[in-house]
């Protein structure tokens, strides 16, 4: 092992279009915050990122501008990508010039030239080595699983951008459906809700708040009553309206009906092997969107197999990277049959 390498830091990174978490091998997960950056208008300069740049977005002068630079799981600004990432990285206390290898997690469904841009994203943060990984594998091996046996899995990773659906067997993807449907659409459903329903114009933050707070996709026992501050449509002033749970879980039926049809069409296409398995296993919820109220239950219901929810979804893709790291060697004959994955 050479001098340089005794001294670098191996990076795993769930680049998600909501969320992005950093992982430093031997120190765990360093970074959890919003993928959002906030820039000087003028020369570019870095004014803050992730939570105080959430802080301020919605809330900004014409002289800075607030970027989600991820969108539906992908790069939409690829230099604001870049700079947010090597601020994520300044943020977990990682030397650029010591950074060694770094497992970036992308959507299974991501094209080539997306594909790229993560790669070249990752090298211009200063990693020397970049290998990327199917987000929906990385959350296998980071709830557990034993990805290698002959054995079907089932995995339903519900994020920000997209909504990754999988069954793993023998260290692959056998089926995968990515859709870009996922928490992202149920806020903007939210909105457009409120604006039919209320004439009320509600910010994108409030949506997530209220998907997060009172969101389920079926009935609760006892319904949550909130209230909702916004514009009024017609008379141009602010106003707050009195919603309860019932009008949230209708406003999220779109998207979340979206989901659970996804799963079902990728379950018929399952070989019988597999799908006995999975029978026996159950499907496996991860990602943010996994803490959806009752959306285990949905699921159930709709497809007659058994459904948990993976400990801690939201961190199942970063701690992923984690254990790849950890066990390289294992995993780049499993995972990076070539390292151009």
């Amino acid at each position: 092992m050479s001098f340089l390498s005794f001294l670098s830091n191996d990076i795993g990174i769930d680049l998600g279009t909501a969320n992005t978490l950093i992982y430093v091998k031997n120190r765990g997960i360093i970074v959890n915050e919003p993928s959002i950056i906030a820039l000087e208008e003028n020369g570019g300069k870095v004014l803050a990122v992730g939570k105080e740049a959430r802080e301020m977005y919605g809330r900004t002068h014409q002289d800075i501008i607030t970027i989600r630079p991820l969108k539906d799981g992908v790069i939409a600004d690829f230099e604001a990508t870049e700079i947010m990432m090597r601020e994520f990285i300044k943020k977990a206390k990682v030397n650029r010039i010591s950074i060694g290898k770094i497992v970036v997690c992308v959507p299974s469904g991501i094209t080539e030239v997306e594909k790229r841009a993560v790669r070249d994203s990752a090298e211009r943060a200063g990693a020397r080595e970049v290998y990327l990984v199917a987000e929906a594998m990385a959350s296998a091996v980071g709830i557990g699983l034993d990805i290698e046996k002959p054995v079907g899995n089932m995995i339903v990773d519900v994020g920000g951008g997209t909504c990754e659906i999988a069954i793993i067997s023998l260290g692959g993807i056998v089926l995968h459906t990515s859709i870009r449907i996922a928490g992202d659409e149920m806020n903007e459903a939210i909105v457009q809700y409120f604006k039919k329903n209320y004439n009320l114009l509600v910010g994108e933050k409030t949506a997530e708040m209220l998907k997060c707070e009172i969101g389920s996709v079926m009935p609760l026992e006892q319904e949550i009553t909130t209230q909702v501050k916004g514009r009024d449509l017609i008379d141009g002033i602010p106003k707050t309206v009195e919603v309860n749970s019932a009008e949230i879980r209708e406003a999220l039926m779109d998207p979340v009906n979206t989901i659970v049809e996804s799963v079902r069409l990728t379950l018929e296409r399952t070989p019988p092997e597999l799908a006995s398995d999975i029978l026996d296993h159950g499907i496996i919820l991860t990602g943010g969107g996994g803490l959806l109220r009752k959306l285990d239950e949905l699921i159930q219901k709709e497809t007659q197999l058994p459904v948990n929810v993976a400990e801690d979804p939201l961190t199942a893709v970063v701690r992923g990277t984690g254990k790849i790291l950890t066990d390289f060697n294992r995993y780049l004959r499993v995972l990076f049959r070539s390292k151009r994955v």
